[in-house]
Formats: C-alpha cells, sequence, structure tokens
C-alpha cells in the first residue's frame, strides 16, 4: 500500500452557454468582449450550487470506495452557500457517510483546494483515514464583464490516503503573499479585478515563476523530466509561457478547458488534475499549481494502478455530456441577476422546520429509504410498518439507501401550471431497481428526454430555496441515463 491519490472523480453541469449569446447580447455596451465570444461555458442549473456539484463529484470518485473507509470531508470553494452552516457536513450527509466522519470547509481564496490537498497528503502521512477532498465554485460576474465570459461552473473531488494509489506525492511547495489580483467582500455577488496586464507581469510572469523555479529545485525534480503541467490560469499563453520559461517541454501543457468549461475557480487545478490523470500512464510526472494569494506547487507521478480505469464518471464523460445553450437571459434569471414576474403562484412559504429536517435527514439529505429483513420490501420513505400486504410487520426495517440505484420511470408529468424557474416542471413516479417506488421531480430534462420505462439516476439538488430566511432546502431528483454513460 501507498499513500497517495487513490481516486478521483469530476462534475460538470451539462448546460454550455454559448459565449457567442453573451456577447450578442452585450455587444452594443461592451464591444470589447467581442475577442472573447468564442466557445462555451459550462453553467449551473437554477437547481445547482457548490454543494450539489461537489456532492455530485465525489459520488464520482467514491463509485469503486468503500465509504467506510472515509475519515473526513473537506469542500473547498469561495461560493459556499452558507456562512455559518458547515457546508461539508451537508456533502457528507448526501454521502450518506458516518457520523464520525469529521467534515470542514476551506475557503477564502482560489487556492484553497491545492491547499486542501497539501493538507490531507500530510494527513495520510501521519496516519489518518481516507480523506475526501472536494472542490467546487459557481461563482457570480456582472453582466458585460470579463468574468461572465471566461469563468465556469464545476467540481472536482479527490480521494488521498494509504491503499493503491493512483498517483504519489513527489513533493511540495508553497508560499503565501497577499498579492490581490482580485477581492470580494463578505456578503458582494461580484468580484473586483484589478488590472489585467499587471496580474500577468507581476503576478503570473514573476510570482508564480518564482515560486515554480524555487520548488523545482526545492524538490529536486528537472523541468525537462515533467510530463504534464497543469496551471489553471485560462488567460491564454500564460501556460505555455511559463513551460518556455523554466524549460519545460510544450507538449507537456495540459488543456486548461477554457473553451469548453471555463475557469471554475477553486475547482479548477482539482478538475485539471482529475483529467491528466485519467489521460496519463504509468511512471508520469505531474506538476500542478495552485494560485490565490499565494502559489502551491505540488508534483505527483503516476503508478502502475493509474491503468486500472476505475474513474467511470470522468472529465472526459461529464464534458461529453453537454447540451448547447443560447438563451441568456434565462441564465441571468436563474443567477439572480435578472428580475422575471413569477406570478402569484410561487408567493409560498418555504420555510424548513428544523426539528424534521432532524429527524429525517438520512431520509431527506442520503436518501435512505427501508427494507423488510422479512419480506424484503423496500419502502421510501423508512417507516415502522411495512408496506408488504401480506406482512404487514412492525419494526423490521434495516437502513437501505437508493440514491446510487438505477430507477425506471412509471408515470410522469410535465407542469406547465405549478411554478417553476425552469418550466415545465418535469416530475412523476419511478421504481428503483430491487424495489422501492417514489413520486419526484426530474433534473436535467427536455420534453424528448421523457418516456415510460426510460432508466433514470438520483442526483442531489436544490429542491427550494426560502428567501425570507435564507435558507436553501436540498433533496433528490431523478435524471435520465445518458447513451454512453457508466453505471
Amino acid at each position: 500500500m501507498t499513500i497517495g491519490i487513490l481516486a478521483c472523480g469530476a462534475y460538470i453541469p451539462r448546460r454550455r452557454l454559448q459565449r457567442g449569446a453573451i456577447h450578442a447580447a452585450n455587444g452594443w455596451f461592451a464591444g470589447g468582449l467581442k475577442g472573447l465570444a468564442r466557445g462555451e461555458r459550462a453553467i449551473a442549473g437554477w437547481d445547482e450550487d457548490s454543494i450539489t456539484m461537489a456532492v455530485e463529484a465525489a459520488r464520482a470518485s467514491l463509485r469503486d470506495f468503500d465509504r467506510a473507509a472515509i475519515g473526513s470531508v473537506a469542500l473547498a470553494s469561495t461560493t459556499l452557500p452558507f456562512a455559518d452552516r458547515s457546508n461539508a457536513g451537508v456533502v457528507k450527509e448526501a454521502l450518506n457517510l458516518a457520523d464520525a466522519t469529521g467534515a470542514f470547509d476551506l475557503a477564502g481564496s482560489r487556492r484553497a483546494a491545492t491547499t486542501g490537498l497539501n493538507q490531507a497528503l500530510a494527513a495520510a502521512a501521519g496516519g489518518a483515514s481516507a480523506q475526501l477532498l472536494v472542490a467546487a465554485d459557481m461563482r457570480k460576474s456582472r453582466p458585460g464583464s470579463e468574468a461572465e465570459m471566461t469563468s465556469g461552473d464545476a467540481a472536482a473531488a479527490l480521494i488521498v490516503g494509504d491503499g493503491e494509489a493512483i498517483a504519489t506525492l513527489v513533493g511540495a511547495h508553497s508560499v503565501t503573499i497577499d498579492f490581490v489580483d482580485h477581492v470580494r467582500e463578505s456578503g458582494a455577488d461580484f468580484d473586483y479585478g484589478w488590472e489585467g496586464r499587471w496580474i500577468r507581469d507581476e503576478g503570473y510572469g514573476a510570482m508564480v515563476a518564482t515560486a515554480l523555479a524555487d520548488g523545482l529545485a526545492k524538490i529536486g525534480v528537472d523541468a525537462a523530466a515533467i510530463d504534464r503541467f497543469i496551471v489553471p490560469i485560462t488567460a491564454k499563453g500564460v501556460a505555455e509561457g511559463l513551460a518556455r520559461r523554466l524549460g519545460i517541454s510544450a507538449e507537456a501543457v495540459a488543456d486548461r478547458l477554457a473553451d469548453s468549461v471555463g475557469d471554475s475557480g477553486a475547482a479548477h487545478p482539482i478538475l485539471l488534475l482529475a483529467s491528466a490523470l485519467e489521460a496519463a500512464g504509468p511512471g508520469e510526472r505531474i506538476l500542478l499549481v495552485g494560485f490565490g494569494q499565494g502559489v502551491d506547487i505540488l508534483i505527483f507521478e503516476t503508478t502502475d494502478a493509474i491503468a486500472d480505469g476505475q474513474r467511470r464518471r470522468s472529465v472526459a464523460a461529464t464534458l461529453a455530456d453537454r447540451v448547447e445553450d443560447m438563451n441568456y437571459l434565462r441564465w441571468l434569471f436563474h443567477r439572480g441577476l435578472y428580475d422575471l414576474e413569477r406570478g402569484m403562484r410561487a408567493e409560498l412559504d418555504q420555510k424548513q422546520p428544523g426539528t424534521t429536517l432532524w429527524r429525517n435527514r438520512k431520509a431527506v439529505l442520503g436518501l435512505v429509504g427501508g427494507r423488510c429483513t422479512q419480506t424484503g420490501t423496500v419502502q421510501f420513505p423508512k417507516s415502522e410498518i411495512s408496506v408488504n400486504p401480506n406482512n404487514p410487520a412492525a419494526h423490521t426495517q434495516e437502513d437501505y439507501p437508493l440514491a446510487d440505484r438505477r430507477a425506471r420511470v412509471v408515470t410522469y408529468t410535465a407542469d406547465a401550471l405549478a411554478y417553476s424557474p425552469d418550466p415545465p416542471g418535469y416530475y412523476g413516479m419511478i421504481d428503483f431497481d430491487g424495489g422501492g417506488r417514489m413520486t419526484v421531480e426530474f433534473a436535467d430534462v427536455v420534453a424528448d428526454d421523457v418516456e415510460v420505462g426510460r432508466e433514470m439516476r438520483m442526483v442531489f439538488r436544490i429542491k427550494a430555496v426560502d428567501e425570507q430566511r435564507g435558507f436553501v432546502k436540498y433533496f433528490w431528483k431523478a435524471a435520465p441515463v445518458r447513451t454512453g454513460e457508466a453505471d
């Protein structure tokens, strides 16, 4: 057994807003953005945030991993939904991990994920149980800004610990410098960025380059020996310039996913690392950079286990599961940047009773039902009495997780009358493989996606938002299984 990265996973929202649509709406005012109007950016739906994306990335990393072995969960993000509620704790509940699992949030810098990776590796080296590190960001940007064009929404996850590692740490180096390339005060929606050329010259060209040179010297690795060079800076030419300056081959520079995803903030270095690990063979050296009020340098070497191909919900798969979106106004509305008249049907109190959520947290956040130990009948929600009509036995049910089981549509409705942020709202009854039935909302669907018998998978999403009290209500929805998607 070896200490290192044991598994990885990723999640990129299915909708990809075309940058040409953004420029078409704002070009009359911000004509200078035409040069950025190529490609697309990943955009989360109205029912997604950094927590829900983190859950999906974490589930992907845990496909072939024993969840009982996870000792702690860390969530790195600059867009955590809650300022005073454990965001990582919600992720832990959704993953149905043991209550003894630790959970903590990492924030304050786009370097949070690489710093968290350093800490997870150190903890594993000290004998800690496997660490689940998740990074997710869904940053708001002012309409008509450069950030609106270049940003994107995504999440990625790594499991670090002692086991059959796919990559081991060769060495690491970090510097912390209060270089403020952008800033967002607490409670603000948008970043304020400083002048781009100054950031490029002093931040990337000086600070990052110096940290890289010092890190390679400290770790004792020659730049020419780097097989994959990951720089999560999507500005054109930055990574290539750093490679030339250091003596890293041009072929080693990794794709920054700038034209297909956009800059996903704190998640981006982990997303790019997951992508590199998918493509790497044994014995490759990967140099990862983290930037944000300092620099993290981590060098990994892949092992023979990299060839096992255990990461089935890969970056490549979630990149391919896409649909082009030209509806710029819908995206602004879902981001809370465009105020539409929602009508009287939207006027209802969304208060979440804390006592109910506490008592039913396994069912609500973990989608845990019940299975009768006498008859095998599965039901959701779990109750004291089995629903089996031939033997309604009492106190015989055991926990039965449903989140990772596939289901099929029994009935469905497309409701254009009730309020939905993305009408029509789809919902219906589903039957789970192995038993169990429930009525649930559907996610990521259009008319051609839904039919009786359609295979569905469960996804963790926002159910509703209590705008009066600032509380987000989460639950599970069913999404269509796309062609070629792995179990």
